[in-house]
Formats: C-alpha cells, structure tokens, sequence
C-alpha cells in the first residue's frame, strides 16, 4: 500500500469503527516510516471530524460515534508517546470530569476521545468528583477549559457549588468552564454561571476550540 492508501484505509476504517483495522493501520503507516502528526492530522482526526457532521445532520447516532471514537483511541494509544516526542503541540488542555454524587461516564468519556483526538490534552478526573479535586487540577494542570459532567438532575447543582468554589479559590478568570449531559441545557449552563454548553460531543469539540480561540486573544497584548 502507498503511504495516500494507508491514510485513506485509516480514514475508512474510523469512520466504521474497525477498531483492529485502525490499529493495524496505524502500526503499519509507523512502520513505514510515516510520521505520527500525519497519522493524526491527514487521516485520524479529518474522519472524527465527519463522524461528528454525519452525527449533527442525523446520518450517525451514539452508537456509531462511540465505536469510532474507541477505533480511534486505540491508534491514539499508540501515537500519544510519540506525538509528545516530536513536540507535536496540543491546541489546548481540558480537564474533565463528572461531578461529585454523579457515577456516569460514557458521555464524558466519548466528549474526552473526541477532544483528544481533535488535538487536546485531556486530563480526566473521573466520575464523583469533587470541587475540591476540580480545583487541585486547574493548579496543578493550568488548563485552558474545565469541563464538568451531570447526567441527573439530582446532581446538576453541583456546577454551581464546584464553580463557586473555583471562584472562592481565585481561579476562575484562569479558566474557561463548561458544563454538559443529558439533562443540562444552555438555559442551566447560564444560571450556573458557565461560559459554554455543549449537548453532544461533536459540538463539544467545537464550542471548545471556539473558547480557546476566545481566551487567546483576550490574552494578546492590545
């Protein structure tokens, strides 16, 4: 296979969620000398990038988006040490997390495959976790977007309590802090005080880059 067949095959079996395929590709492409930014950038996230707009016109559902998200976390697997090795550079770091009283995961952890694999850094703190952990990672991580997870309304108050104590900590104008799962709504993220929403993980992706991009230029010098 030339090196246009392999991308194009790596870019095929994503999008169907070929999970050994992809990872077989992948660890073929290495071993014929092509470059772990290649992989990524002309093969793997351009077919994440369709699944999401087949996602958002109703062509794919969840089921498609989560087997090619873990067809594509294998490959990342293998690329994340070597990517770090070329000094590839992350567009951003995002620390996750589902809130305290909350077990869910599924949702957060597709919103994590689809952001690393749009080139984020993502540092995920798990399910129950409280504001307090939150705000150890924000010190420790320094990251441009906190996200935080609910998937019951029982516990969607804990965006409020986590973000007030971020705030309590003086943290908050470090961070860019959204908030997500199925039962929250832009009208929620609002009230919380929140400075994005996102319903499903495609537009998490780009609501993210858009709170990025946001952040960056208020930083430059006028």
């Amino acid at each position: 296979m030339s090196h246009e067949e392999i991308i194009q095959a790596l870019y095929n079996e994503t999008l169907a969620g070929n999970a050994p395929a992809v990872l077989e590709l992948t660890l073929k492409a290495l071993a014929e000398g092509m470059g772990p930014d290649t992989i990524l950038f002309d093969a793997l996230i351009p077919s994440l990038e369709e699944v999401g707009a087949r996602f958002e016109r109703g062509d794919f559902f969840v089921p498609e988006m989560l087997i090619a998200g873990k067809a594509m976390s294998g490959a990342l697997n293998v690329l994340r040490p070597l990517l770090a090795d070329t000094g590839a550079e992350s567009i951003g770091t995002f620390v996750m997390g589902t809130v305290k009283g909350d077990v869910h995961d599924i949702g957060k952890n597709l919103v994590n495959i689809m952001l690393e694999g749009a080139g984020f850094t993502v540092i995920d703190l798990g399910v129950q976790t409280a504001p307090e952990k939150f705000i150890a990672a924000i010190i420790e991580h320094k990251p441009d977007i906190v996200g935080m997870s609910a998937f019951l309304t029982t516990t969607m108050p804990m965006f409020k309590v986590t973000i007030h104590e971020i705030e309590k900590a003086g943290l908050r104008d470090k961070v860019a802090i959204m908030v997500g799962g199925a039962p929250v709504t832009q009208e929620y993220a609002d009230v919380v005080g929140a400075d994005g929403f996102a319903a499903d993980a495609s537009t998490a992706v780009r609501k993210a880059k858009e709170l990025v991009a946001k952040r960056r230029r208020a930083l430059q010098p006028a």
